[in-house]
């Protein structure tokens, strides 16, 4: 059997109702819960539990509410014996994967992007800024664009690459706008607009970057125990201080996912395991490659079946 990858979902996954069963049934997984209340100050739980999902959604309660339920479902794996060899995150999953290696506390991480959600949130007015799913085109040839309507018009930049022919652009409303429009004249096969309260992992989102600089002075980050394949550069991160720069970074830089999944199969990953919400990124590395198996756990039912299939193999 090859190696083990956890990977933790970002913004976009949460959904009312997320880990309840599995709270519901444990104890231990109640208290982590209760645990992120306290630290918050407003019962996150509840609101994970019974919405509603508009408020939910709101990113500096979506962050804190992903984090705690994929911390919640890595400690059921844990308990389990399944370690990973490696972890990663798409963009706030980054947090949870730091959490899972041990060099963010959670207590710390639930703070840390409670607020990292109300710094993007501040950094560029509702309306000013926006993103969209570009499918079918090369991110060479959408970059092109991209540059072209920033220097021309508004800002725009790649912001989520995220497998093969599904790339996210973002940065201001009407850099978003031209540029989807030429994506589509040059020969993109569909543009969504995203339902996005901003224009994340954009130049726009300097202002917050620089906030979140102050803030992770607060905040003990160590050296973790498994390599985080880390999103602004898909390379392995193993150093305390290199973390901090690269979360730093990673508000206003790419989320380079196809290339962080691309490195860990050439690392000797093979299993995939998607801890927290739903299944985006079991779909995202399927389209990566092929041969990965991929196991979402989001509920009861998901981690017997995953926890069955790895201890046999094991």
């Amino acid at each position: 059997m090859g190696k083990i990858a956890f990977v933790f979902p970002g913004q976009g996954s949460q959904t009312v109702g997320m880990a309840q069963e599995i709270a519901n049934e444990h104890a231990d997984v109640m208290a982590v819960l209760h645990q992120a209340d306290k630290k918050l100050g407003y019962s996150l739980s509840q609101l994970m539990f019974e919405g509603p999902q508009d408020e939910l959604t709101l990113t500096f309660n979506a962050q804190p509410a992903l984090l705690t339920a994929s911390y919640a479902i890595f400690k059921k794996l844990e308990e389990a014996g399944i370690a990973p060899d490696y972890v990663a995150g798409h963009s706030l999953g980054e947090y949870s994967a730091l959490v899972a290696s041990k060099s963010i506390s959670f207590e710390d991480a639930v703070y840390a992007v409670h607020n990292r959600g109300k710094f993007m949130e501040e950094a560029v007015p509702a309306g000013e800024g926006t993103m969209a799913a570009v499918l079918g085109m090369a991110a060479g040839e959408l970059e092109k664009v991209t540059n072209e309507v920033t220097e021309t018009i508004a800002p725009v930049q790649l912001a989520n690459l995220n497998c093969p022919g599904q790339i996210v652009i973002s940065g201001s409303t009407e850099g978003v706008k031209v540029a989807s429009e030429k994506a589509k004249e040059a020969g993109a096969k569909r543009v969504i607009p995203l339902v996005v309260s901003g224009p994340f992992h954009s130049s726009l989102m300097k202002p917050a970057a620089s906030k979140l600089e102050e803030m992770l002075k607060e905040i003990k980050i160590s050296s973790p125990t498994v390599p985080v394949i880390g999103n602004v550069d898909a390379k392995e991160v193993v150093d305390a201080n290199e973390i901090e720069q690269k979360l730093i970074e990673q508000l206003y830089s790419p989320v380079r996912w196809e290339e962080s999944v691309e490195r860990m199969i050439d690392l000797g990953v093979d299993t995939f395991i998607e801890v927290g919400p739903g299944k985006v990124l079991s779909g995202l590395i399927k389209k990566i490659n092929r041969r990965a198996t991929t196991l979402p756990v989001y509920d009861i039912q998901s981690l017997q079946d995953a926890v069955k299939k790895l201890q046999v193999e094991g």
